[in-house]
């Protein structure tokens, strides 16, 4: 477990590329750079082998195959891991050791650079590497204009911003609780007085915690079951967005654990994203906008499509 030093942090790290695993890679390649209009750069990993790599705003989407070393060899489909880029890759590494993080070289990294890994026991399941900027052709893609937030299943959100923030330096941009709340309304209806309604006090019935951290010009979105039946307090940051997202994260926590969940793209408009997207032929969770965190819209395109990576496009201010 990690304890922050007296000493401040680093100066915040920059997110460099964002890892995944696709079972089908020219699929999800053809919807992130035909359809969404990224720009693509063949990358070579250190077991020779290529992958494409899109630029999304100042980070990059690094398709793998499953199996590849790059990956631990999984064939699990999704986000494996996060680059993260500090100005001095030793010094930070000393540092967070000093910290209570575990730090072990990994080997070479994208098209030759080097990268060390951060125990993902000690970073709340995030796996995390420390990695040298990646030097690829930037997208000027009209549909998508960052990734807006890379979403994490988490189990404890206090000791997420303990490591992240206290001890890797990364700023918290918001936190919140997101819940579904029952109202029940009865009415009191008599020939002679009318019709009187009685609102009962709403019950909250399931929700997460919510807590944003700065990466680059992105976020990690740490997602904490949160039931309210069990008497907590509505404090943030606390253990415990919708009740079905409530149950996604749970789920996933029971079958994979904590840890890196899924990507979201920032659009300057999200329905006409999601309507280029249907019409080529992607299976979508969502056609339209829904409300999302941060008064966003959010918009899901099915797992399938991507080769099992879960995506959504966000719109938001």
């Amino acid at each position: 477990m990690s304890k922050a030093l007296n000493q401040a942090p680093d100066k915040a790290p920059k997110l460099s590329y964002v890892a995944l695993v696709s079972r089908d890679v020219p699929a999800a390649a053809d919807v992130l750079g035909g359809v969404l209009g990224l720009t693509a750069t063949e990358c070579t990993l250190p077991s020779g082998s290529a992958a494409p790599a899109f630029a999304v705003g100042e980070a990059a989407l690094l398709l793998c195959e499953p199996g590849d070393a790059f990956v631990d060899e999984t064939d699990r489909t999704g986000v494996h891991h996060i680059g993260l880029d500090y100005a001095d890759m030793d010094a930070t590494a000393a540092r967070l050791g000093e910290a209570g993080i575990s730090v072990r070289d990994a080997g070479g990294g994208v098209n030759g650079g080097r990268r060390k890994a951060l125990a993902a026991e000690d970073t709340v399941g995030v796996r995390t590497y420390l990695v040298e900027p990646l030097d690829i052709a930037r997208s000027a893609s009209a549909r998508i204009e960052r990734i807006d937030h890379l979403g994490v299943a988490s189990a404890d959100n206090r000791q997420a911003i303990s490591v992240f923030t206290d001890t890797l330096g990364l700023p918290i941009e918001s936190q919140q609780t997101d819940m579904e709340v029952e109202t029940v309304v009865e009415s009191f209806t008599s020939d002679k007085y009318g019709v009187v309604y009685h609102t009962r006090t709403p019950r909250p019935v399931g929700g997460l915690r919510v807590a944003f951290l700065t990466a680059g010009d992105c976020e990690l979105e740490f997602l904490q079951n949160f039931d309210p039946n069990h008497g907590a307090e509505l404090s943030h940051g606390a253990s415990g967005t919708t009740r079905q997202d409530q149950g996604a994260v749970t789920k996933y926590i029971e079958s994979r654990g904590a840890g890196l969940h899924h990507v979201a793209l920032k659009s300057p408009d999200i329905n006409a994203t999601l309507a280029a997207l249907e019409d080529a032929g992607c299976v979508m969770i969502d056609t339209v906008g829904r409300p999302g965190s941060r008064r966003a819209q959010i918009g899901f395109i099915h797992p399938k499509s991507m080769g099992g990576l879960l995506f959504h496009v966000v719109q938001r201010d």
